[in-house]
């Protein structure tokens, strides 16, 4: 079963690109049109076209969204720590250790999973796939994580992380004593060239990245520190603290020697990357209000750096 709509194009509409105008028009992502344009489901006067396509007035669109399908994912019982719920988000501290969605090598046991035994109607929220979700963490990244709840937040959510709104702030613990208080690390990232599953910084073939940093704490042979994403490039904290020579404590991806060579004397050991998503804020999709969580620092960052950690945080 599917259902099926139509629209007229305006005059104030000429010129704009299928997936573009179909996006404004019907509620749903750009990444969900484009989908539905290639399995056939739309129609420009009765013929399929591009998403690229050209809309002309009085062109009459057609578009079919089938129901959404039976999810091969069985819902899990899986404990959450819920921040905030209400109709139309949640937003959760993730936990290190956890999938944020299914994928090669892991189909149980993951963030989807555990949300589709919590929210009854997630299924079929943003695709069938990965319902709900609008950004991801890392597997051994912890932190405050929002979901979307219905087929309209998640279009803003998603929305929101594209144009740069959303606002993220991470805390890192990092090898090494890093110079100066503050910074800023401005480097473009891309595909490994010798192993796809890795980024790295590109001197041609990137994308555009930038990653503000803030020292919180020196401590012996590590650091810190407190940073801000100006954009959302996958690894791209990972990435950046590698490049300019201080690697996130644990990470066996960007860590290099460091993580290959046994820890120094009472270094403390670290079983994942020390990487946590610390503050997240961003608009209601539906009050427009503006939004600030912050998920609880785990306790192996709290190990690890000593006491007061609080106290220092409190005026960031």
């Amino acid at each position: 079963m599917a259902d099926a709509c139509e629209f007229i194009v305006d005059e104030c509409d000429a010129g704009q690109r299928l997936d573009v105008f179909l996006t404004r028009r019907s509620g749903l992502t750009r990444a969900r049109i484009q989908r539905l344009i290639e399995d056939g489901r739309v129609l420009a006067n009765g013929h399929p076209q591009k998403p690229r396509h050209a809309v002309v007035p009085g062109e009459r669109i057609r578009l079919e969204v089938p129901s959404a399908a039976p999810l091969a994912l069985a819902p899990e019982a899986i404990p959450l720590e819920i921040l905030y719920e209400d109709d139309d988000l949640v937003v959760l501290n993730k936990p290190a250790g956890m999938v944020v969605h299914p994928g090669a090598g892991r189909t149980t046991g993951t963030l989807v999973h555990a949300l589709l035994a919590h929210c009854e109607k997630l299924p079929g929220i943003g695709g069938v796939e990965r319902p709900g979700i609008v950004h991801r963490l890392d597997r051994d990244t912890s932190g405050v994580l929002v979901v979307a709840k219905s087929e309209t937040a998640h279009q803003s959510l998603s929305a929101q992380f594209k144009g740069r709104i959303v606002r993220k702030r991470y805390l890192a613990l990092v090898h090494g004593e890093i110079r100066g208080e503050a910074g800023r690390i401005e480097a473009a990232i891309g595909r490994s060239e010798h192993d796809r599953k890795r980024m790295g910084v590109r001197i041609a073939g990137g994308r555009e990245a930038r990653t503000a940093y803030r020292v919180v704490r020196r401590l012996s042979g590590m650091t810190l520190v407190d940073l801000g994403l100006e954009t959302g490039r996958t690894h791209q904290i990972r990435v950046h603290l590698a490049h300019i020579g201080h690697p996130v404590v644990g990470d066996q991806t960007y860590g290099g020697r460091r993580e290959r060579q046994p820890s120094a004397p009472g270094t403390p050991r670290a079983d994942r990357q020390m990487l946590h998503a610390w503050r997240l804020s961003f608009r209601h999709p539906r009050t427009d209000r503006w939004l600030e969580f912050t998920a609880p620092v785990p306790a192996d960052f709290r190990e690890s750096v000593g006491p007061g950690l609080d106290d220092l945080l409190a005026g960031c």
